[in-house]
């Protein structure tokens, strides 16, 4: 979850620094990712036994005037890597109400009654729902204020306390700007979020596609057909191209590359050797699904076996570099109901491959 939103973080060219407070056990881990994905901004720092402790750690890294990466900021943005999918419209708000206001944090309302219980395991009472709200990261702050918080606090609030809104309060007297933030900003607590959380990244992986389609007639009809039948995906229909291509190839993570049966993979190669110069691939897994055309009826058995072993060949080799290659053999008809079928059937094969991103499947030349 860190690798993700600070993917998200590095990319944000309004926010100067990122500080990324980690376990002292788990600081290699941290920089092997860093130095990995090229995050020139981020500056690494051990962090505290309590939630509290890991925040200041992280502040003070910004006392360092000898280190160039984190300069003292005006605005200081609080988050946590287990709520991966917050949108830069709300961490704006958050920035920009906490500089006017000098702390501001996300709500969202509360979905179970809170109550409190007696020593004795009863019901002691309960709090009206409507009355209150569940406070969430981020959370944006004055730099002077939240750090003199911090050197103002309690050690019974570095052991205990959670809620870094009430110390700007307590402290500082800084009354926080409360905006209300949207479900996305749900928590990765539990193993069974994990599953969630792969599912929200798929959904969003798949929402566009580019169909690429060969010179041929017959290939440029299909892809217009196909893009039709992708109705819940935003589409772009583009020639086999290169200089046509190349600024279609950063828009998407997901392509389907037509070409007609006997025709060799040529393009589909210049694809992966742009993503493996572009790093595109680097976070999240791009799909190329090579579709062929049958146009002569010919037997999977009249293929050329070095063809296939190619790609194959292929597809085992660059799914290392985090992209998925898939192969589809569509027989073409001149029967229309007939025709109509297996284009339905390869655009729900080819959403399945898409959506699903199985690495099992990659190298395999399925038949429609």
């Amino acid at each position: 979850m860190k690798a993700v939103c600070l993917h998200f973080l590095d990319r944000l060219s309004w926010i100067g620094t990122v500080v990324v407070v980690v376990a002292k056990e788990n600081h290699d881990l941290m920089l092997n990712i860093v130095q990995k994905f090229d995050h020139t901004k981020v500056n690494v720092v051990h962090g505290g036994t309590t939630r509290h402790r890991s925040i200041f750690n992280g502040l003070q890294a910004f006392c360092n005037t000898s280190n160039s990466l984190t300069p003292k900021p005006k605005v200081v943005v609080i988050h946590d890597a287990v709520r991966p999918f917050v949108e830069e419209d709300l961490l704006l708000k958050i920035t920009l109400a906490a500089k006017e206001q000098g702390a501001s944090g996300a709500i969202r309302p509360l979905v179970s009654t809170v109550i409190a219980t007696t020593s004795e395991g009863y019901l002691d009472h309960s709090l009206e729902r409507a009355k209150y709200r569940a406070s969430e990261m981020p959370q944006g702050f004055l730099y002077d204020v939240i750090f003199q918080a911090y050197q103002r606090c309690s050690e019974l609030d570095f052991e205990f306390g959670s809620e870094c809104l009430h110390l700007a309060l307590q402290y500082c007297g800084v009354n926080a700007k409360l905006i209300e933030g949207p479900p996305t900003l749900w928590k990765v607590t539990y193993k069974r979020d994990l599953a969630a959380a792969e599912a929200i990244i798929k959904e969003t992986l798949s929402m566009s596609a580019c169909i690429i389609a060969g010179a041929e007639a017959e290939a440029t009809e299909l892809a217009k057909t196909l893009q039709k039948n992708l109705n819940m995906m935003e589409t772009d229909v583009i020639p086999c191209a290169k200089e046509s291509n190349a600024e279609y190839l950063s828009k998407t993570r997901n392509f389907i590359h037509l070409s007609m049966t006997g025709s060799n993979f040529l393009g589909v190669l210049e694809m992966v050797k742009h993503f493996e110069d572009t790093d595109h691939a680097r976070l999240y897994p791009v799909v190329i699904v090579w579709v062929q055309l049958n146009m002569a009826k010919q037997s999977v058995d009249s293929q050329k076996t070095d063809e296939l072993t190619a790609f194959r060949s292929l597809a085992s080799e660059v799914i290392q570099g985090n992209i998925l290659l898939y192969g589809i053999q569509i027989e073409h008809t001149k029967v229309p109901e007939q025709w109509e079928r297996s284009v339905e059937r390869l655009t729900q094969i080819t959403v399945a491959l898409i959506r699903d991103r199985n690495a099992a499947l990659t190298g395999q030349l399925l038949h429609v």
